[in-house]
């Protein structure tokens, strides 16, 4: 059963995931000494997002199975992933959890999700068997 719906299982708990490291402040967790990379943030709004259409892309087929059309699944979860991002960002404006919305990270979202929608089409491309 597990092995049945292995991508939807994944896929949920990455929103999941996405969604409270983006919405709750972890600043309590915060090192004096930690080391500073230049623009990290916008790095991992970027892998999220490439994850996120990659895990959504295999949940659509494992879904679909026989009924998969590949360019329509990646752009409706490529859609879905730039709305998600924008209402995150949203969310982030309004609610009071000591997180600022920024206009880049959208804008790394969109990059990562289109990245994610690339990689996923080449390799479904390659007519692999995903198990």
């Amino acid at each position: 059963m597990l092995k049945k719906h292995f991508y939807t299982i994944l896929f949920i708990s990455w929103v999941v995931f996405i969604t409270l490291l983006s919405l709750f402040s972890f600043s309590v967790l915060e090192t004096k000494n930690r080391i500073e990379i230049l623009y990290f943030d916008k790095i991992v709004h970027f892998i999220f997002y490439t994850v996120f259409v990659v895990l959504g892309s295999l949940f659509l087929k494992e879904k679909k199975k026989e009924s998969f059309q590949l360019n329509i699944s990646i752009f409706f979860t490529l859609c879905t992933a730039i709305v998600y991002g924008l209402i995150i960002e949203i969310l982030q404006y309004l609610l009071p959890f000591d997180r600022t919305a920024e206009i880049l990270d959208v804008l790394a979202n969109t990059i990562g999700a289109i990245f994610g929608g690339l990689l996923i089409k080449k390799y479904l491309s390659l007519d692999r068997k995903i198990k």
